[in-house]
């Protein structure tokens, strides 16, 4: 009998050569696929670009993915396009997700929108190990509802854990759960009826006052829609964002990009072909 869901894993392993990070080991199983590497911003950073073949995700799928930067190397992922969570039958669709990065070695993992669509079930895990001097910069921006047809995130269910962690000591955990309810969307304590909730994490090193102040000031300057919170940690940054727009998320979260990008590697942002 052949299943209807998919049982996908994704392998990459990056590597120093010279001063180039290469892409030294790539495995996928569908619904994973990986595109060739690009280097618009010069030998240094791997730019790879994620696809999911089927598009989204629907109750049952099972997908993981591992991921290794070797010491000194410097990658950028992103992914083709928004991914869906579908409709679920009332079975759970997870995703674990397990990142090493290695002494003095930078990612940035920055996916497109997510969509949960209403009665979905998806449950997410993320753990990232930190090497000394290493560095990660991630952002997730998660739309509750098709809502250019007018859908809420009713009878749904998403979680998502988040944790890193360095010489067996956790920088950052994150637990989130929003279960598609009326009364819980429109709570000042959950989405306060906004459709799109969004985080930006930078962690691994120590990020000064007078950068959170000049952080904070692009909220403020960008005259967005929304909520957001700006908040340093003892080894990074958090910033949160809620609105109705997913392109406001994004602009504002590449505005914070660039000032980290520019503070901790010299170097300004380059945005990815396929946003």
């Amino acid at each position: 009998m052949t299943s209807n869901y998919w049982t996908g894993r994704l392998d990459l392993d990056f590597t120093k050569r010279n001063q180039q990070t290469v892409l030294t080991r790539s495995y996928a199983v569908a619904p994973w696929k990986i595109q060739r590497s690009l280097y618009p911003e010069g030998e240094e950073v791997c730019h790879c670009v994620l696809l999911h073949t089927a598009g989204g995700f629907v109750g049952g799928d099972r997908l993981a993915a591992h991921i290794h930067l070797a010491p000194q190397t410097q990658a950028l992922l992103t992914t083709a396009s928004a991914t869906k969570i579908y409709r679920s039958n009332g079975a759970d669709a997870l995703q674990d997700v397990q990142i090493h990065i290695g002494e003095g070695a930078s990612l940035e993992w920055f996916p497109q929108e997510t969509i949960a669509f209403a009665e979905s079930q998806y449950r997410q895990t993320t753990r990232i190990e930190l090497a000394n001097q290493a560095t990660c910069t991630f952002w997730e921006i998660v739309r509750f509802g098709r809502t250019a047809r007018g859908e809420k995130f009713l009878n749904g269910n998403w979680r998502s854990q988040t944790q890193v962690w360095r010489n067996q000591k956790p920088l950052w955990i994150d637990q989130q759960w929003l279960k598609g309810d009326p009364q819980i969307l429109a709570s000042a304590n959950a989405l306060n009826d906004y459709a799109i909730a969004a985080s930006f994490v930078f962690v691994g090193a120590e990020v000064s006052p007078e950068l959170v102040t000049r952080i904070r000031a692009t909220w403020e300057l960008g005259n967005y829609e929304g909520m957001s919170g700006v908040t340093r940690s003892l080894c990074g940054l958090v910033c949160r964002y809620c609105g109705d727009s997913s392109s406001d998320a994004r602009k504002w979260f590449q505005q914070i990009w660039q000032l980290l990008r520019v503070s901790y590697r010299g170097r300004a942002i380059c945005v990815p072909r396929v946003w």
